[in-house]
């Protein structure tokens, strides 16, 4: 039986278990019974871990594919033979981005269910327990807010309120940093949560219970919630906070590393992955890698490349040039999928007839990103065979080997945070030699060997921390953001956070090429989810109330936090 389904299968004791507590002293003693020291708060943490970074198939198809690994540049959709053209998600689709919403905002219920045992006071108290709660609801609240701006916070998780009200961002990041303090503090020199049946153990899927690396990860929680909120309206508490994170113990190693890990067992319907969709849906919903990371991959001989994507299929395609008003716009549409295979080296040959274009490729040889946004019009010329796909850790089936983990908060990226902050002049880091850690970080994760780290250190533009500060900041963001290939939420963030890639942050213009989505994106990035009919519904004036704060309840409306 795999690690997550025992978790699975004593969380479930657990809750049974609770249930009869209180009558222990009332119920005749069985040989075979449990007793007091068999059950644990333990058995209630699991299912938070992993419903936040491996839902089921559901939201993480609508969630994660449809919304933020393609908003993040990474994943792309729209090659001919795809059921969509690369415009989904930026047309507003109440099933897509309700699925987003029910899964965010009824996630806090398991992990409130397990603080209300483990807080003081509780059936399990147990203090250790508590501060890995607080560091959970810190990844989780950070992500919701971070996908819909103002939600509910402050009153989220209190039973007495059924119509919570939504807090403004500055209200959440600042209280989440509140309780990563309390967090760090409730740990203090403690190793273990307990012993015997008090030890999270395997139970804890992140770290195995090892309380000083759930200390690390609050505070490079804490360090990149005050990074993130630097420079905002109202973030007086952020340069203090980023002081303080600085000056106590980060992810530092690769140990360090807060991953999930993919059960390959487990039902799609519980916990999913990639592959769930991937090889269950069919290939009109398989997805390709975006030009613009494959761009940065390949021109600056980084060794990930072959570890994130495939090369494109290549071989032989037939672009029919169609009849009607479309015809018009054959020559430049073919002409723009070429320049994708030109810049990307490609050695084709192309034939051009009254009939369409034949292009013809080496098969398996090159690898060529597809550019984000292309619309229908231009759907039947981006051929499959042009491009690449993920590599095969990212997308495999359950049961048939390694699937590559979630990334919950790395140590690479603890790394790009501490180098931001010194070019910043918030610290006296070594800028450069903090970058560099950050991306030998990120490249060991993926199994990099190490001489092929030192090279493209020593060789890539990209590895150099040189320049204008405000050049230094775009290579940072441009490394973080390749560095959280497969989870879209932080990528996503990244580029509205710094405005970097510059090229996804622009958004798209062309509408002969480009799918500039609804009326209120227009071809700008989008900046966020519109809020789940579910919201509206049931608590409807709470809502509107966040919206007269915000903005417009559109999906070009900006965070507070965004640049």
């Amino acid at each position: 039986m795999s690690r997550l389904n025992k978790c699975l299968v004593l969380m479930f004791l657990g809750v049974l278990l609770t249930q009869c507590t209180s009558d222990f002293n009332d119920i005749n003693v069985r040989p075979d019974a449990f007793t007091s020291d068999e059950v644990s708060g333990k058995f209630f943490l699991t299912q938070p871990q992993y419903k936040l970074f491996a839902p089921d198939r559901y939201p993480y198809w609508r969630a994660h594919l449809i919304h933020t690994d393609r908003y993040a540049g990474h994943f792309t959709f729209g090659f001919r033979g795809c059921w969509w053209s690369d415009g989904l998600g930026y047309t507003y689709n109440s099933g897509y981005t309700d699925a987003a919403w029910d899964w965010l905002e009824g996630y806090i219920g398991n992990l409130d269910n397990y603080m209300r045992n483990v807080k003081q006071g509780g059936e399990f108290e147990n203090q250790y327990m508590e501060a890995i709660g607080l560091v959970m609801r810190g990844l989780y609240f950070q992500m919701f807010t971070d996908v819909f701006g103002m939600v509910a916070y402050s009153e989220a998780t209190n039973p007495d309120i059924t119509q919570p009200k939504f807090d403004e961002q500055a209200v959440i990041y600042k209280g989440l940093i509140d309780e990563l303090d309390r967090a760090m503090s409730l740990i203090g020199d403690a190793e273990r949560t307990g012993v015997t049946v008090d030890d999270v153990g395997e139970n804890d899927l992140y770290y195995g219970g090892d309380l000083q690396k759930w200390k690390k990860l609050a505070n490079t929680l804490k360090l990149r919630l005050a990074m993130r909120a630097l420079g905002a309206p109202g973030a007086d508490f952020a340069e203090g906070a980023i002081t303080q994170a600085l000056g106590q113990p980060l992810l530092e190693t690769e140990a360090d590393n807060c991953l999930l890990p993919k059960d390959e067992i487990i039902t799609q319907w519980d916990a999913a992955c990639y592959g769930d969709v991937w090889y269950n849906f069919g290939t009109g919903s398989d997805w390709t890698v975006g030009k613009t990371l494959i761009d940065y991959l390949r021109n600056n001989e980084d060794p990930r490349l072959a570890l994130y994507a495939k090369p494109a299929r290549g071989g032989e395609v037939f672009i029919e040039k169609p009849d009607g008003p479309e015809a018009a716009q054959f020559d430049k549409r073919v002409d723009f999928i070429a320049g994708v295979l030109d810049e990307a080296g490609v050695a084709y040959t192309r034939e051009d007839t009254e009939e369409g274009t034949t292009i013809v490729m080496p098969e398996n040889t090159y690898y060529v990103g597809q550019p984000t946004r292309l619309n229908a019009e231009t759907y039947s010329m981006a051929a499959y065979e042009f491009f690449s796909t993920p590599a095969e850790i990212v997308i495999r089936a359950k049961n048939s080997g390694e699937i590559f983990p979630e990334l919950v908060l790395v140590t690479a990226q603890s790394y790009f945070l501490q180098a931001e902050a010194a070019v910043r002049g918030l610290s006296n880091g070594d800028a450069a030699a903090l970058y560099q850690d950050g991306i030998r970080y990120a490249m060991k994760l993926w199994g990099v060997p190490d001489a092929d780290i030192d090279k493209y250190l020593a060789d890539a533009p990209l590895a150099q921390l040189t320049g204008t500060t405000e050049e230094m900041i775009e290579k940072i963001a441009i490394q973080r953001w390749i560095a959280s290939y497969t989870d879209g939420f932080e990528g996503w963030a990244i580029v509205r956070d710094y405005g970097y890639p510059a090229e996804l942050a622009a958004g798209v213009e062309d509408p002969d090429i480009y799918s500039l989505g609804d009326a209120a994106l227009n071809g700008k990035y989008p900046q966020r989810l519109r809020y789940g009919n579910n919201a509206v519904n049931t608590n409807g004036p709470n809502v509107q109330a966040a919206i007269a704060k915000q903005g417009p309840d559109e999906q070009s409306t900006k965070l507070w936090w965004a640049k």
